[in-house]
């Protein structure tokens, strides 16, 4: 009699797995892209598991997808007006970004990541081996934007003036050579812009005299590394994701697939911050609106719990790593308004 139930319970058990499979609503292919705020080879190596891994976690949600696409941008702006086209489907937008677009995409959720050790707004409390930034357990869903000077002979100027607890003035920022990301980059663009604003009588970046836009921030450290240019900008715990590659060799990688940079000095003593900007809402994960069969409440609502899910497991946590992500939490449009102030303010 054992042997009976315990045989029904497995054919039951089976039929209610295949009748499962049955009703998943079917999806021939999600398209997914990231922005390219770290170099494209170490995100799509980073991200290779992603697919297998978000097909299981949506089929559990009731989704069976028979393909995940993922691409990495040209730069910020074109994943958001590849979304805007609907040719991508869910995209890994800055709150800048997500502001520039938002009504062609739609913000599903909001990254949070690990805390820094340090949150100051006075610039030396970051300098040098002794203050080097390290994550804490806190969950946080803002960041900081910093201005660091390079280990350029000017750079080196700037860096003594704001270690030596001098204020720089508009003349020394405008004599500096700049590296910046394109205008709808919270951390690359938009809060340093905001930062000269406060300081500086509302000058902007537009009213420096030498600026170079980039296309990622793997190239503003190369850059910087290189002594090419005197001052870049990057979120605050940039330096901790290129710290091994910025004293290997050129012909070697780091873990992650960084370029080695051929620096002989540690990072935190040859990057010097001389800028803190106010606080950067996080990353978004956003979908567009030109697609149907992804927006939709029910879809929406699958695709939140299968990342939120997924973040939540080890190997899901290693995948979004590449973006210093550690969770992601539900999100509104209204939770970027700041963001899109801010955009405006720099239009």
């Amino acid at each position: 009699m054992k042997k009976l139930l315990a045989l029904l319970l497995v054919v039951v058990l089976s039929v209610s797995c295949v009748s499962a499979m049955a009703e998943a609503i079917k999806m021939d292919k999600l398209t997914l892209e990231f922005v390219p705020s770290k170099d494209a080879d170490v995100i799509i190596t980073g991200t290779k598991n992603l697919p297998e891994l978000l097909q299981a976690e949506l089929l559990k949600q009731g989704y069976d997808v028979g393909e995940v696409d993922i691409t990495v941008g040209t730069s910020y702006e074109a994943t958001g007006e590849a979304m805007a086209a609907g040719t991508i489907d869910l995209g890994w937008l800055p709150g800048g970004t997500y502001a520039l677009f938002s009504d062609e995409v739609d913000v599903i959720l909001t990254a949070t990541r690990s805390g820094l050790s340090n949150d100051s707004t006075d610039p030396t409390t970051w300098n040098g081996d002794a203050n080097k930034t390290t994550p804490t357990d806190e969950q946080v869903t803002f960041y900081r934007s910093l201005i660091y000077a390079t280990p350029s002979a000017y750079g080196k100027e700037l860096a003594a003036k704001v270690n030596a607890g001098e204020t720089l003035t508009w003349e020394d920022l405008d004599k500096a050579s700049w590296a910046v990301l394109k205008t709808s980059s919270s951390a690359g663009y938009i809060y340093p812009t905001m930062w000269l604003m406060a300081g500086y009588e509302g000058k902007k970046i537009a009213d420096l005299t030498n600026v170079v836009t980039l296309s990622g921030y793997g190239e503003s450290f190369a850059q910087g590394a290189a002594e090419a240019v005197d001052i870049i900008v990057c979120y605050a715990d940039g330096r901790r994701d290129y710290e091994a590659a910025w004293i290997l060799p050129a012909d070697q990688q780091d873990a992650t697939g960084k370029a080695g940079m051929s620096r002989e000095e540690s990072i935190w003593n040859e990057l010097s911050v001389i800028g803190v900007t106010e606080p950067i809402y996080n990353d978004t994960v956003s979908i567009t609106k030109a697609n149907d069969a992804v927006y939709n409440p029910e879809f929406i609502a699958a695709i939140q719990n299968a990342l939120i899910d997924l973040i939540n497991t080890d190997e899901g946590k290693e995948i979004f790593s590449v973006y210093s992500h550690t969770g992601y939490a539900m999100a509104t449009d209204a939770d970027y308004e700041g963001a899109r102030k801010a955009l405006e303010v720099v239009k």
